[in-house]
């Protein structure tokens, strides 16, 4: 069972009294060699201030470094600086926030939360949808109208120094309340010897993985001696319960999915797909500068921006490929057979990037699909282009979704070379779950990308292996476990 305790700059200072949860001094925490070797601890870091290298931002980065469980954590603390992950979270609770601030007459509003409440029980639900997002003790929501809606102008840490005095009687409440809550029970499945998530989408259109599939991973967790459990993006909080996590959701870096994999590798758990993994696939302006630099045959690319639009299309020619940085799932590519359609193209792409993607045309009959983990072959398919269309899903309006035929094989019936060139460019990624696809063109393998988030779906990609495909990636993140509480002993 975990074991909590609150640290804080002075206990002395701190008139709360909560039922086996001793507060302890940042110093002592930070010094006392008797903290050093605890096992299951979950710290609270209520310090002052966590400003970059204070004693409370010392104590969340000590804290992980122990193995501990702490609220905040370092990214988290960071996170809170950063535009773009408050974008996300605008993203995700936008229409709950326009109605829980509808009846506000100011321009500006400031919400304080603490312990996922507020003072006010009207933005309770709002309260506790950011403290499930950033899981900080003290909170404080900084709100702007622009004349059509609110927006999230800042969001920092409140500093125990920062709450007001008439404050604090209700700030006793919540935590006592917040302690007192059974969220730290222990698992009632105790059969298995580790705990994984597997976050994914119910009302997702096009999944990485399908129902059947998420029953066969569940199936293969539990042969593994793993409790699988599925969640959703709603269960941010609740990461620290697991050993593992598994994202069968579409993944995007201004996306929750971002935010829950980089939770998860701050909390110690092991990620597929992790953050770094995320962060380098998603972006196609990377991936080629990347595989250009380790000499891996690619499609003749070039990288455009406003000043070389005609000098990437004169290097290239016609017909082409263009490409969104993000795009995912054939969405955001275009082809482009005339000058005409070029430059069509080349300004819808730029309504969203400031660069794009252009690459020779290399036509085909199919792309292979390499998955690799682990720095190993997975699977192997062969995606077959849509009908009478040049990629393998057509998402013209006229045959939406419309995914060609596919074939899959043994990995030893690939051509080496093509395997060579997918293990060589997965390893550049990271040592997690890839989806390289490649072509094979007069004998030379060409890599046209590699994906974080590779699709594993019933009847497809496991088509060979059936169901050793989801046997081989849960006794994978076993291991991977195993070994990262063997170091911890």
């Amino acid at each position: 069972m975990l074991q909590k305790m609150i640290v804080v700059d002075n206990p002395d200072k701190w008139n709360i009294k909560i039922e086996n949860v001793p507060f302890v001094s940042a110093r002592e925490y930070l010094t006392d060699l008797k903290y050093r070797d605890l096992k299951n601890v979950r710290v609270y870091n209520l310090c002052k201030s966590y400003r970059y290298q204070s004693l409370g931002y010392y104590v969340s980065l000590i804290a992980q470094a122990r193995g501990h469980k702490v609220l905040p954590d370092v990214m988290t603390i960071q996170d809170l600086k950063i535009q773009t992950v408050l974008q996300s979270a605008m993203d995700d609770i936008d229409e709950l926030i326009q109605k829980s601030l509808r009846g506000i007459k100011s321009e500006h509003f400031e919400l304080s939360i603490y312990f996922g409440k507020n003072l006010s029980k009207t933005y309770d639900l709002l309260s506790k949808k950011f403290f499930e997002m950033f899981t900080v003790p003290f909170l404080r929501i900084f709100f702007e109208h622009d004349k059509k809606k609110w927006n999230i102008a800042s969001i920092k840490t409140i500093s125990s120094s920062e709450i007001p005095e008439h404050h604090y009687s209700y700030v006793e409440e919540f935590a006592i309340e917040y302690f007192s809550q059974k969220r730290f029970a222990t698992k009632t499945h105790k059969k298995f010897k580790f705990d994984i998530a597997i976050l994914y989408d119910p009302n997702e259109e096009a999944p990485p993985s399908d129902e059947k599939a998420l029953k066969r991973f569940i199936k293969a967790a539990n042969h593994c001696d793993m409790y699988a459990e599925l969640i959703t993006k709603q269960d941010y909080a609740r990461l620290g319960e697991f050993d593992a996590l598994f994202i069968r959701e579409t993944t995007n870096v201004h996306h929750h999915t971002y935010r829950f994999a980089r939770k998860a590798e701050a909390e110690g758990l092991i990620v597929i797909d992790d953050p770094t993994s995320i962060l380098r696939c998603t972006n196609k302006v990377y991936l080629e500068e990347l595989l250009d630099h380790h000499g891996i045959r690619t499609p003749k690319s070039m990288i455009l921006h406003k000043n070389n639009i005609k000098e990437t299309l004169d290097y290239i020619g016609l017909p082409c490929v263009l490409k969104q940085p993000d795009s995912a799932f054939s969405v955001g590519v275009y082809k482009a057979k005339t000058y005409e359609e070029y430059l069509e193209h080349v300004n819808k792409i730029f309504t969203v990037s400031d660069l794009v993607i252009v690459q020779e045309f290399l036509p085909s009959q199919f792309d292979w699909r390499i998955g690799v983990l682990g720095g190993k072959p997975l699977f192997a398919c062969k995606y077959y282009m849509a009908k009478n269309h040049w990629q393998i899903k057509d998402n013209s309006a006229e045959k939406k979704d419309q995914h060609g035929d596919a074939e899959t094989m043994a990995v030893a019936k690939v051509p080496e070379k093509v395997i060579q060139a997918a293990i060589k460019t997965a390893k550049l990624m990271g040592n997690g779950l890839y989806g390289v696809d490649l072509k094979e063109i007069d004998g030379k393998v060409f890599v046209i990308e590699i994906n974080d988030n590779p699709n594993i779906d019933y009847g497809v990609e496991d088509g060979y292996l059936k169901d050793d495909l989801y046997a081989m990636v849960m006794q994978h993140f076993h291991d991977l476990i195993d070994e990262l509480r063997s170091g911890e002993k």
